[in-house]
């Protein structure tokens, strides 16, 4: 299980799979959480995952696809698009230190 120190993420990737809105909003809602951070957040298609990603985010659907698309990255699926406990996790994580988990 991969695993990263907060103080170690600099860059978010919020994965999707059509661009659609719901992802998009879940992107900009992370860039508010973490404004204050240092980490930026970025929103891509689950195919096309840059290898500067630190942490990706994507629904549970797409977590199988985003493990190939960027398998040495940490992935933290999620079920709802907005007040996910899995990203509300991860933003206190970064916020308050720690270390995320895959």
């Amino acid at each position: 299980m991969a695993s990263i120190d907060s103080k170690d993420i600099h860059k978010i990737i919020v994965a999707c799979d059509a661009g659609m809105g719901s992802s998009v909003m879940l992107a900009s809602q992370l860039r508010k959480q973490l404004k204050d951070t240092g980490v930026s957040v970025e929103h891509t298609p689950v195919n096309e995952i840059p290898a500067d990603a630190d942490v990706v985010v994507c629904h549970s659907g797409l977590a199988a696809r985003a493990r190939a698309s960027a398998p040495d990255k940490v992935l933290v699926p999620f079920q709802i698009f907005l007040g996910d406990p899995a990203v509300t996790k991860l933003v206190a994580t970064i916020k308050n230190g720690g270390t995320v988990d895959a």
